[in-house]
C-alpha cells in the first residue's frame, strides 16, 4: 500500500493548523508531494495552484474577513488532500503512464475552446488522411488569421505546460 504517500499528505493537513503558517510555501511543497505520487499534470496540482488568498486593501481592512479567507484557503487544501489520501487508500499508487497524456489534453481543450463543432470534426478526418500537415495549415487558414495563435497561445499557457517547460 501507499502508507509513506498517505503519512507525508497527513503531515501536510497537520501543517495547516500551525500558529505562522505560510499559504505559499505551503502550496510549492504540497505541489512537490503530489507530482511525486500522482505525476506532475495530476488534477490535484491544478486544484492546489487555484487556492489563492485575497490580498485585496479591501480583505485586509476587515478583520473579521481576513482570517475567515485564509480559513478558507486552508479547508479547501484539506479537502484536496483528504481526497487524496482516500484515493490512495483505495486505489494504491497511481500509474504514472497517464502523464504524457496530459499534453493531448492540453491540445484538445485548446482546439474545443477556439474551433467550432463542425471545425473540430473537419480537423480530425484531416488528422486521419495522408498529408496531414499541409491540410492542417491550409484547415487553420481557412478558420481566420487569429484563431492558430489562439489555439497556440492556449496551449502555451495552460499551467500543466509551463510546468512540463520547467522539468
Amino acid at each position: 500500500m501507499a502508507e509513506k504517500e498517505i503519512g507525508i499528505l497527513q503531515k501536510q493537513i497537520d501543517k495547516l493548523k500551525v500558529r505562522d503558517f505560510d499559504l505559499e510555501a505551503w502550496k510549492k511543497y504540497t505541489i512537490i508531494i503530489l507530482a511525486r505520487i500522482f505525476g506532475d499534470h495530476s488534477e490535484k496540482i491544478r486544484q492546489i495552484e487555484k487556492i489563492t488568498y485575497d490580498y485585496s486593501s479591501w480583505s485586509l481592512r476587515d478583520t473579521t474577513g481576513s482570517s475567515q479567507y485564509l480559513e478558507t484557503c486552508k479547508k479547501l487544501g484539506k479537502e484536496i488532500l483528504e481526497a487524496s489520501i482516500e484515493e490512495l487508500k483505495t486505489f494504491g499508487l497511481p500509474d504514472k503512464v497517464g502523464e504524457e497524456n496530459a499534453f493531448y489534453k492540453i491540445i484538445f481543450e485548446a482546439l474545443q475552446d477556439d474551433l467550432k463543432g463542425s471545425q473540430m470534426k473537419e480537423i480530425r478526418d484531416i488528422l486521419e488522411s495522408d498529408e496531414k500537415r499541409e491540410k492542417i495549415i491550409e484547415k487553420l487558414k481557412s478558420y481566420g488569421t487569429d484563431v492558430a495563435p489562439s489555439v497556440l497561445a492556449s496551449i502555451l499557457c495552460d499551467p500543466l505546460f509551463i510546468r512540463g517547460l520547467r522539468k
